[in-house]
């Protein structure tokens, strides 16, 4: 019976049991780094996410501004300090904009893919321009999946017909003309207003047309 085991007997079991011994331990440090994790979050990453958040609108200013060179400045700062916070990530990509600017693709690119942020919209772009790096690099096929994947990651009629072009565009880059001219059909199918806006169907004449010369 439960009742009958006096505290003396619970400790002596304890003593000569090891592997009730090595279980408590495991236990109460499991216990340990759950709490200590928990009240890391709530009492000290919380707060300085929150703060990150601030972080960039400095250079947010100088880059809307068109001052390059300070605003890549005070980013790259924001960018070290604040890493894995919102604030942090949201200056990467501000960041790797600047990069862009300044033509520095190959950085750009190596900023972009480190920027994880749970906001659709710049996740989105974040794909978008990695995209637009390969391109400016020339590397049309890589450009072409990426932009794919950025028009396909949340499916509107904004930036999902933009990108679904740019991948047309890349695939006319690789002679790959009736792929490009699939592209274009389908913008012109499933984003009509898009569509009407850049004139599709003279970019999907041209698409095949160079497919029936090729």
């Amino acid at each position: 019976m439960l009742e009958d085991i006096s505290g003396e007997q619970i400790k002596e079991q304890f003593k000569s049991n090891k592997k009730l011994r090595l279980v408590t331990m495991i236990v109460g440090g499991l216990i340990v780094l759950i709490l200590g994790y928990f009240l890391y979050k709530q009492f000290v990453w919380k707060p300085a996410n929150e703060k990150s958040k601030d972080s960039y609108w400095v250079g947010l200013n100088y880059a809307t501004a068109d001052s390059t060179e300070m605003a890549i400045d005070e980013l790259r700062v924001q960018v070290k300090n604040n890493d894995g916070k919102i604030g942090g990530e949201v200056a990467q990509f501000v960041y790797a904009r600047q990069l862009m600017a300044k033509g520095e693709f190959q950085k750009a690119l190596d900023e972009l893919e480190g920027v994880k942020v749970k906001d659709t919209y710049v996740s989105v772009m974040s794909i978008g321009l990695q995209g637009d790096c390969k391109s400016e690099m020339k590397k049309y096929e890589e450009a072409a999946s990426l932009y794919m994947e950025a028009a396909e990651l949340n499916e509107n009629d904004l930036t999902s017909p933009m990108y679904i072009m740019k991948a047309a565009l890349c695939a006319e880059e690789l002679k790959s003309f009736e792929e490009a001219a699939e592209l274009y059909q389908r913008i012109s199918d499933d984003y009509p207003s898009f569509a009407s806006q850049k004139s599709i169907e003279r970019y999907i004449t041209r698409a095949k047309n160079k497919t029936v010369k090729k």
